[in-house]
């Protein structure tokens, strides 16, 4: 395999690690500063440059971009994905996870539990969102902070109000989080490399210190992870569109609840708590999965005229409870289906006699007037421009 290793930084750990990692086990591997990119579109096909020539070919290429270089990172590792080469971690991956409130939202809409968080920009509505997230103390967090940089606690309810109008009036925006008592300035970092967990660590605040960022002087542990802990792990880090992650979640009274999910983990902390070859486990998987690059689905299957992804709720009533999906009259609209997920479970290529249940979501491609009529009719929209209207601007009322 020929590997590039997207890094601004030779000379950190987590780089030599997996530079050394791939060496060991006779792949080629280079270190390429993602800023020394050119991104060409001139010609027929994608292509890209690196310090002013043509880019040699490479199997797979691991992104290791840092949040200051996040939109021309991204930008980078996108091009990769159009020249076909295999990344674990996507571009929308990357940018999901690196913009916190995007990633909370991307998470909540598929059940993970988390901390309860809310974003409020008007100022009258600080001391309800307090109140929303459980009353002080609450978390307070930049949506692009690291390494515990940007996360404060606010001991009183007038001290986060204080702190949320302060950065407010810098124009930096700002969550609020519930602040997890029983974790006791704790939290648990689990690696996660394709489909499993290959490592985890329990991270422990020093002092005073509520934040156990190993940046912040926390100190680290190895942990035998719970398999709840695990799943839930693997699924965040699966939904977010990253194959190699770290997920931070702290131990809630009733089970894990995800923190954050890192696109670029850090490796010293886990591999010096482990004593595991965590950047050797990475390589292999990579090296596993090269002939598979990513490709954007929707991106593919929507070129054909007529034809399209859309995904489709069984909802209450529907026609499709109890027929399998052979029955249900699919095939014949030229519908196919993809994937069907029932609660947290993800079932790819059902089979015909696979039977829908009231809940079933149902990934699909197929024809657009196949599928819309399987669509809610609120979903519609109209299929014709309505005439401006003679008073096109209401008069406007203060909220």
């Amino acid at each position: 395999m020929k590997l590039a290793i997207l890094s601004r930084s030779l000379r950190a750990y987590s780089t030599q690690r997996l530079r050394t990692a791939a060496l060991d086990r006779g792949h080629q591997v280079k270190v390429l500063d993602t800023l020394r990119f050119g991104i060409d579109l001139s010609g027929p096909e994608p292509d890209l440059h690196f310090r002013g020539r043509p880019l040699s070919s490479y199997d797979a290429v691991l992104p290791r971009v840092g949040a200051s270089v996040t939109y021309f990172g991204t930008a980078v590792v996108r091009q990769f994905e159009q020249m076909d080469v295999y990344t674990p971690n996507t571009a929308n991956g990357i940018m999901n996870s690196r913009d916190k409130l995007r990633a909370s939202q991307i998470l909540s809409r598929h059940g993970i539990p988390m901390p309860a968080t809310v974003l409020v920009r008007n100022r009258s509505e600080i001391p309800h969102a307090i109140e929303m997230v459980g009353g002080a103390p609450v978390v307070l967090k930049l949506l692009e902070g690291t390494q515990g940089i940007g996360v404060i606690l606010a001991p009183e309810a007038k001290v986060a109000e204080a702190i949320v109008e302060t950065l407010h009036g810098t124009n930096h925006q700002v969550l609020m989080q519930s602040f997890v008592k029983e974790s006791k300035g704790t939290d648990i970092r689990a690696l996660v490399v394709g489909d499993r967990v290959v490592a985890a660590m329990r991270r422990r605040a020093a002092g005073e210190e509520f934040r156990s960022n190993v940046h912040r002087g926390g100190s680290v542990e190895a942990v035998d992870l719970d398999p709840e802990y695990a799943e839930i792990a693997v699924r965040s880090a699966h939904i977010m569109g990253l194959r190699v992650a770290g997920v931070d979640m702290l131990e809630g009274r009733d089970g894990p609840l995800v923190m954050e999910v890192n696109s670029s983990p850090g490796l010293q902390g886990i591999e010096t708590a482990t004593k595991l070859d965590v950047a050797g486990a990475i390589v292999d998987y990579i090296a596993d999965q090269a002939g598979f690059p990513d490709i954007d689905v929707r991106q593919r299957l929507a070129v054909s005229t007529g034809y399209g992804v859309a995904e489709i709720a069984v909802l209450a009533g529907s026609e499709l409870i109890g027929h399998s999906i052979g029955d249900s009259g699919l095939l014949e609209k030229d519908v196919q289906v993809l994937t069907l997920h029932r609660g947290t479970r993800v079932v790819p290529n059902p089979g015909p006699s696979k039977v829908l249940e009231e809940g079933d979501r149902l990934l699909c491609f197929g024809r657009h007037e196949g599928m819309r009529s399987l669509i809610p009719a609120r979903s519609r929209r109209h299929k014709r421009v309505r005439r401006l209207p003679k008073k096109p601007i209401h008069d406007v009322v203060e909220a």
